[in-house]
């Protein structure tokens, strides 16, 4: 069973920057391929980011390329990077894995951490 924690959201001001950390116990990031999620109020959550097992990554348009993605195969990390917050980043944010080597779609992300709360105000 893979157990993913997100962390590192917090309420900030347009245009600073903020990390997100994702931890899993159970498995290792590398065996995986790992995404970043959000949902904003009242909208549907939206795919932001994932990067796959060999290190590859891939990103929405509407976050490039203020967005980053990457892994720390040593710490079994998954961060996302965020730079130049808008208003409109507003959200959780959730980390989640999939057993897919190229999950298309967020049906095939089979574990979700709670997600952590992002603010930017104006």
């Amino acid at each position: 069973q893979v157990q993913l924690v997100e962390s590192g959201g917090g309420l900030v001001q347009a245009g600073d920057s903020l990390r997100l950390s994702c931890a899993s116990s159970g498995r290792a990031f590398s065996t995986l391929a790992t995404g970043w999620f959000r949902q904003a109020p009242g909208k549907e959550r939206d795919f932001v980011a994932a990067i796959f097992r060999g290190g590859g990554s891939t990103s929405d348009e509407s976050v490039k390329p203020r967005f980053t993605i990457s892994r720390d195969n040593d710490k079994n990390m998954v961060y996302l990077q965020m730079n130049n917050l808008k208003p409109e980043d507003t959200a959780i944010y959730f980390c989640a894995a999939s057993e897919d080597l190229i999950p298309i779609g967020e049906r095939r992300y089979n574990y979700w951490g709670r997600g952590t709360q992002v603010t930017v105000s104006s």
